[in-house]
This record gives C-alpha cells, sequence and structure tokens, in this order.
C-alpha cells in the first residue's frame, strides 16, 4: 500500500492547502497538482478537495469536471491505477464528469449549511474492509449543493451495489435512516465505485478535538490505509 498522494488544485479550490496538511499528518507523501496539467504525477492516491470551483458557475463542479487534469485523472480511474477521494466539490466534481454516479442539487432549504453532522458507514465498499458498516463520524458539512439526487431506481442499484457509503444520521433520535440535513435522497451522505469515494462532509476539517472533532483523522486513516 503506498501512500503517495495527489491533491489537486482548480481555480476556486479553498480545502487543498487544508486537505495537504491533514494527509502530511497523518506521514502521507503529498504533492499538489494543478487544474491545467495534464499527468498525474506518480501517485497511489488521488484527492479533490473542496471549495468553489470555477466559482460554482453553472452547477458546482460542471466546468472543473472539464479541466484537463480530470482527463488524467479519469485513464486512471479507468486502469484501476489510483484511489480516489472527492470531498464536499470534490464529490460534485466527480458526479459531473460520471466517473460517480447521480448529481448533488441545491439543498432543499434554498440555504449554504455550515454545521457539524453525524455520518455512519451504511455498506461495507467492495475493498474498503476498514470502513465497517455502524461507524460513525462527526464531521462538518459546508455547502449550498450538496444534496445527492439520482435517476429513479438509481439509488436502490447503489445501495444494492455497496456503493451508498455514508449516510446521515440523527444521534439525538438515534435514528439512522430518513435523516438528511440537506435532502440526499435517503441520507446518503457519501458514494463509493470501486477506488474512488466522493463524500460531502469534510474529514480535513476535523483533526483535532480542538477544531470540534478528531473523526476526520481517523476517515482519513482508514482512506490512506484501503486500497493503492
Amino acid at each position: 500500500m503506498g501512500n503517495n498522494v495527489a491533491v489537486v488544485t482548480f481555480p476556486g479550490s479553498n480545502c487543498d492547502h487544508d486537505t495537504v496538511w491533514a494527509l502530511q499528518e497523518l506521514g502521507a507523501e503529498v504533492v499538489m497538482v494543478r487544474h491545467d496539467a495534464r499527468e498525474l504525477p506518480r501517485c497511489d492516491r488521488v484527492v479533490l478537495p473542496g471549495g468553489f470551483s470555477y466559482g460554482d458557475y453553472l452547477r458546482a463542479g460542471a466546468l472543473a469536471a472539464h479541466a484537463p487534469i480530470m482527463d488524467a485523472v479519469g485513464r486512471a480511474v479507468a486502469r484501476d491505477a489510483v484511489s480516489v477521494l472527492g470531498i464536499c466539490n470534490g464529490f460534485q466534481i466527480l458526479c459531473e464528469r460520471g466517473i460517480l454516479p447521480g448529481t448533488l442539487w441545491s439543498n432543499t432549504s434554498g440555504e449554504f449549511l455550515c454545521r457539524w453532522e453525524w455520518v455512519e458507514v451504511a455498506t461495507s465498499p467492495p475493498g474498503w474492509p476498514a470502513f465497517v458498516p455502524g461507524m460513525r463520524f462527526r464531521l462538518p458539512i459546508a455547502h449550498a449543493q450538496g444534496a445527492f439526487r439520482v435517476h429513479e431506481g438509481g439509488a436502490a442499484q447503489i445501495w444494492a451495489e455497496g456503493g451508498a457509503f455514508l449516510r446521515y444520521v440523527d444521534p439525538v433520535r438515534n435514528a439512522a435512516t430518513g435523516y438528511s440535513p440537506n435532502g440526499s435522497v435517503q441520507g446518503i451522505a457519501g458514494i463509493c465505485r470501486g477506488r474512488v469515494i466522493g463524500l460531502m462532509p469534510h474529514p480535513e476539517r476535523a483533526m483535532s478535538p480542538v477544531f470540534g472533532s478528531e473523526d476526520g483523522r481517523r476517515f482519513l486513516h482508514l482512506w490512506l490505509g484501503g486500497p493503492s
């Protein structure tokens, strides 16, 4: 397993340096890659960080999905050559590119949501045994377009394939289903397809109790220990 990670930065990314710092805290070797690069550096993993790439014009992630670097990411995914993590805007980019199914719509509240939420591993994605169903993380969300949507019948297919990776939970009522702060179908907070994971919460912002939680450290540690 390798821990050589490329963190892609787009115009408007604002969590790229936070992500680099978080991964370096966990011992990863990290290199930053510009959006206009046409090839990935030698790496085992790629992170598409959070932010507002290209100002979220058209739709969040729609323009970044066509940046030159995403051609290289797409080729690497097709070869099963890297593990990819898309965080918030990175998740949106992966969906807009078609690497992950579905899309992220505006929150049903019509508001930008910036708060702490609990998420739970809903299914153990094939190839990611470290993420055990029922495992919970307290992570912050910060998005205006985070409601996961998929075509009719698509959600059932995602669940059946083990791709419904994370779901929001309400620890007050201890409800594992039926809760969603942003209107995501079936409360889905993150999905997985093969070695590609996308999630709306920000693990890089939860690296220490000083920040409000260190569950992000645990999440990223498990991701770094997964397929490579």
